[in-house]
């Protein structure tokens, strides 16, 4: 058993219980993110707004995701970790409907900016439950959840999908997704554990700069996330422009990747547990590595889908790891995570942008070559990850405050 910062103690069945109420969170905050994405066409055209202005845009998610998440330890600190949940998962939730509504490039811009803090703040809180709840057990979840979100993010993809297949106003789709995935979202929230702060527990700080020890681990983040949003953006423009795939073929180069990767994900906990965090992001940087070198060398459409999809595999588990080296990496665990969060945010939000003008200078086989160097550097920088080792005995519980830990894909 572990306790709680008020002292309250939580049966090996509450906790088991409580792990699978998190990875329905999971589910449901990567459910919104697949719903938004699958409709952003029709936003930009209800917005009128053009590729430039749309690209403009689509930064604020991750603007307002930087500057919102220091404060949800605050809120966690202030409420409890299950009511700061219950009310950051709703809001996030519910501003699915928010991007729909928008009418010109402004108020997109507005709309965006809340929905990026809205999911910034209930990363926050859902893996900061996920963290503690790992602890308590003494063996590995976070990759399981980030597997369930990965699903979740498959279910709200498919499902946009088809609305987008009939002709569905989003407005009208996102408002009915917002209402079921809410609705979920708070049933699962009741199972979650009521984890509080200690009476005499200072709050963290609104904001602060990290420790130099997370921007070590956000570098391997970095590496990481890079190939992830490198690869979900331009693989299928890889396969058509450098291979003259179909648009058929080519699609399904990025749906192998993201099943990889969802796949990896799930699977990922009974490996770190039987090798560790360190060995296993070597192996997986390795498995990255060879992807990328079958991609930019890869003459025919099976030989890079393989390597998009061992990409997929490759990265699928370093960021849960990364963001868990954070939780343990010193006594501010709060501040450690937020910077290791910050640093995966930027190398999401620029890496499509970065290969598309480096293919523009150059070429894509050269933009997925620099892919390839970072996914190289996993291999080199997995030991800053070795706080996230872990003994066969439970660690000990963490408060909400301390254990603040966001997902980088908004």
């Amino acid at each position: 058993m572990g306790s709680t910062g008020n002292g309250k103690a939580h049966d090996i069945t509450e906790v088991r219980r409580a792990r699978f109420a998190v990875a329905a969170v999971f589910c449901v905050h990567g459910a919104v993110t697949g719903s938004f994405a699958t409709r952003v066409p029709w936003i930009a055209d209800h917005a009128s707004v053009s590729a430039g202005q749309l690209g403009v845009a689509l930064a604020f998610p991750a603007i307002g995701a930087a500057l919102a998440m220091p404060l949800a330890g605050r809120i966690s600190h202030r409420f409890g970790a299950r009511a700061a949940l219950r009310g950051l998962l709703a809001l996030w939730t519910l501003a699915l409907v928010l991007p729909a509504l928008a009418p010109n490039l402004l108020t997109l811009c507005a709309a965006l900016l809340v929905y990026g803090a809205s999911a910034g703040m209930s990363d926050v809180a859902m893996n900061a439950l996920g963290i503690d709840i790992e602890n308590r057990l003494g063996k590995s979840i976070m990759s399981g959840l980030h597997g369930w979100w990965s699903v979740g993010a498959l279910v709200g993809s498919a499902g946009g999908t088809l609305a987008a297949h009939l002709g569905t106003d989003a407005r009208i789709h996102h408002a009915l997704a917002a209402l079921v995935l809410t609705a979920l979202g708070l049933l699962a929230c009741r199972h979650v554990l009521d984890l509080r702060a200690r009476a005499d527990e200072e709050p963290p700080p609104r904001f602060s700069l990290p420790p130099r020890s997370a921007l070590l681990i956000g570098m391997v983040g970095f590496c990481a996330v890079f190939a992830e949003g490198a690869s979900l953006d331009w693989s299928a423009v890889y396969l058509r422009d450098v291979l003259g795939s179909s648009a058929g073929l080519a699609a399904a180069s990025t749906t192998g990747f993201t099943l990889t990767m969802a796949v990896a994900r799930i699977a990922g906990d009974r490996i770190v547990d039987r090798f560790g965090a360190v060995r296993t992001v070597r192996v997986s940087g390795a498995l990255a590595t060879l992807g990328g070198l079958l991609v930019v060398t890869g003459n025919n459409a099976a030989v890079v889908m393989s390597g998009f999809a061992l990409l997929g595999l490759g990265v699928a588990v370093v960021v849960p790891l990364a963001f868990a080296a954070a939780g343990r990496s010193g006594p501010n665990a709060s501040q450690a995570i937020a910077g290791v969060a910050t640093v995966t945010y930027t190398s999401g939000l620029i890496a499509p942008s970065a290969i598309g003008t480096l293919a523009d200078l150059t070429s894509l086989v050269v933009s997925f070559g620099v892919v390839t160097v970072l996914a190289f550097g996993l291999i080199a920088f997995a030991g800053v990850l070795r706080s996230a080792e872990r003994t066969t005995a439970p660690a000990k519980a963490i408060s909400p405050a301390e254990a603040a830990v966001p997902d980088p894909r908004p």
